[in-house]
């Protein structure tokens, strides 16, 4: 009897794994190739390539979506720097040159135009079929090349869905853009229990099943400066839903 039951416990300790269940390593291998890194490229700087963010390919495998906040608003062409995608992990990478093709500021969304061989594309799903509670994951490059190129995947819980603006911590600290995106009505987005980092932004939230993109990580709740967002992480982040991707989409491609 005493064998019986031990065989009954161990069988039901094997059955009972919830890490492995939910099929997350299996989606990550599936979602890793799409993951880029957002950089500039310039030749004769040590070094020459400077991270800036996380993206992922999109619709032919050609488009890039990351956030806008992230894209330098001029580049050293004197010095002939340019916007590149970084594809691949390791030593294995390739750059691609890249180009802006089309953006939202108000969405802190941008999409780019990559050349050469096409990337796996991910799949956009449905925002609002997420609900508070559920638990997601993100893929991406937390802290640009400190960790080198690997990615890196964090689960994320939905807390709820927010205005944009609300992260702002106190009245005083409201800039007047802040104020100008509540009185034209912030976008919502969700609100996560999850540890995000500056490289972060532009990384797909999607769903741990499916792979299906749901999200877009683009701000971090940080109490203090840049600096705190890594030395003191306080488990807060947003993302834009995916739903404010297909506009920008669709608005290219006519």
């Amino acid at each position: 009897m005493k064998v019986l039951a031990t065989a009954s416990l161990l069988a039901l300790l094997v059955t009972q794994r919830p890490a492995a269940a939910d099929g997350l390593p299996d989606t990550i291998e599936r979602i890793k190739p799409s993951v880029v890194s957002i950089a500039t490229h310039q030749p004769s700087r040590s070094p020459r390539a400077n991270y800036l963010a996380t993206g992922f390919a999109v619709g032919d495998g050609r488009l890039i979506v990351t956030n806008h906040h992230v894209i330098p608003e001029s580049l050293d062409h004197a010095n002939r720097e340019q916007l590149v995608v970084v594809s691949g992990e390791g030593r294995d990478t390739s750059i691609h040159s890249a180009e802006l093709v089309a953006h939202s500021a108000n969405d802190d969304l941008a999409l780019l135009r990559i050349a050469g061989p096409p990337l796996p594309p991910l799949r956009l799903g449905s925002s609002d079929a997420v609900r508070a509670g559920e638990q997601l994951a993100f893929t991406g490059y937390p802290i640009g090349m400190i960790l080198g190129i690997y990615p890196a995947t964090h689960r994320a819980n939905v807390a709820a869905r927010t205005p944009m603006a609300i992260t702002a911590r106190r009245s005083r600290e409201l800039s007047e853009a802040h104020i100008r995106q509540l009185r034209a009505g912030a976008p919502m987005v969700f609100q996560l229990d999850a540890t995000a980092y500056p490289g972060n932004s532009g990384s797909p939230l999607y769903r741990i099943d499916s792979g299906e993109v749901v999200g877009v990580i683009n701000q971090v709740f940080v109490q203090g400066g840049r600096e705190a967002a890594v030395s003191r992480p306080s488990g807060i982040s947003y993302a834009v839903p995916a739903d404010r991707i297909r506009p920008l989409l669709a608005g290219y491609q006519e």
